[in-house]
């Protein structure tokens, strides 16, 4: 078990009034004033962090709060836009054109085309797969997280798109929105998650949040606040931890998640990293094991935004799995990854997370495997993170979650 790392950030004070003291689902009166992100220039900048000199190059710019990129074999980059398209950059400059063949996708607040994965016999079957907030057909206010997979050849069309998850999370019309709940949760439009992976065994992993309607969570006959692990097809493995249980769906495999925004296999291990937002304080990364329970709403780091006390308590509590990280106040987490690239030699089994209060973070480890130090690099940009992915050429890659969006590119300096 992972001893808790608490972490009292002192911000700068353009991180406080940049990121959004109640995280990134607070309701809208909660707000600060919104910083004012400084345009990206053209790079290439060379910055000093603690392990290594880094430089950092525009690989391109012109996307749309990009969300998730994934690698293709032979150099082309796939890239989400959360507004809803799909993009690809060839040779290194962005294709103008976007990918067609998406489904109907609902924005929301924070929702949209949100995370990318490659099956892991792409190079055969040409499949990829993205999560996406799905509209309700029948009630288009409603809404759930969804994946859906398709077949890409290299051009800008995909084909024979299916569905393959649908989260029994819908929320988001009248009726579910007059329904009272507790400690100042956000909108309907929030909280989705998403992040999807495939491990070695081509489990594919799947996260929901919470939707802002945490009560939900700690039932496990729907999907809220889950993650959860099904085949490459959508059918349920019947080694998941509730398979067969009654009132259980059978394809959740741990629950208790806020807004989970990072998921990763660790390189070294072959565990299940994940990432997630806290409500006022509380965000969260997790070593993610089958069966697990990690709290929400019950047992949090954080505040809820009435003042509202939380239910259990913090942490150490019976039937909960305490994090291995926790932040007050929030960090604004996105994704994360464990470089493992000659690269950065100083970097190698640290964790990296892309984060939302504009900076890059980089925690390392003890050799007992629990975290003894942080590090906040590229603050000199100040741009929101919100993806970082360790490319095939062994470079670092980072996207900028802004209106002018950019993916940046990572290498040492030296």
């Amino acid at each position: 078990m992972h001893r808790i790392f608490a972490v009292v950030v002192t911000a700068l004070a353009a991180y406080a009034a940049s990121a959004p003291a109640c995280g990134q689902d607070a309701p809208a009166t909660a707000r600060p004033p919104r910083f004012v992100t400084p345009e990206l220039g053209d790079g290439p900048w060379e910055l000093d962090t603690e392990a290594a000199r880094v430089r950092v190059s525009v690989v391109t710019k012109g996307l749309d709060h990009p969300w998730a990129i994934a690698f293709v074999p032979g150099g082309d980059m796939l890239v989400t836009e959360r507004p809803g398209r799909l993009r690809v950059i060839r040779a290194g400059s962005l294709d103008p054109e976007p990918i067609a063949g998406l489904p109907p996708i609902e924005p929301g607040l924070i929702g949209g085309l949100l995370d990318l994965a490659l099956h892991p016999q792409f190079t055969e079957n040409r499949l990829i797969y993205f999560s996406y907030s799905t509209p309700d057909p029948e009630d288009p206010m409603m809404s759930t997280t969804a994946v859906a997979r398709a077949r890409w050849d290299g051009g800008n069309r995909l084909e024979s798109l299916e569905n393959v998850f649908i989260a029994d999370a819908w929320h988001g019309n009248p009726v579910t929105q007059r329904i009272e709940r507790c400690c100042g949760q956000g909108p309907a439009g929030g909280s989705y998650g998403s992040r999807i992976v495939f491990d070695a065994e081509g489990y594919l992993y799947v996260t929901i949040g919470d939707r802002n309607y945490g009560e939900m969570v700690q039932d496990a006959a729907n999907h809220f606040g889950k993650i959860v692990r099904i085949h490459d097809d959508g059918s349920i493995p019947q080694d998941n931890p509730f398979f067969g249980l009654p009132d259980h769906h059978g394809d959740i495999y741990s629950t208790g998640h806020r807004n989970p925004l990072g998921l990763t296999i660790h390189p070294s291990t072959g565990a299940l990293w994940e990432s997630e937002f806290g409500p006022r304080g509380g965000d969260e990364v997790n070593v993610i094991e089958a069966g697990n329970n990690y709290g929400w709403m019950l047992v949090t780091h954080g505040e809820h935004y009435n003042d509202d006390p939380v239910e259990l308590g913090t942490n150490d509590i019976a039937g909960f799995v305490d994090p291995v990280l926790h932040w007050e106040p929030s960090i604004n987490p996105g994704n994360i990854v464990f470089p493992m690239t000659d690269e950065f030699p100083g970097w190698r089994g640290d964790m990296l997370m892309a984060t939302m209060s504009r900076s890059l973070l980089r925690v390392s480890f003890d050799a007992q495997g629990e975290p003894d130090a942080q590090e906040k690099m590229l603050t000199e940009l100040g741009q929101r993170l919100r993806d970082v992915r360790q490319g095939p050429d062994g470079r670092i890659y980072v996207l900028t979650d802004e209106t002018a969006g950019a993916v940046l590119a990572l290498e040492a300096a030296d």
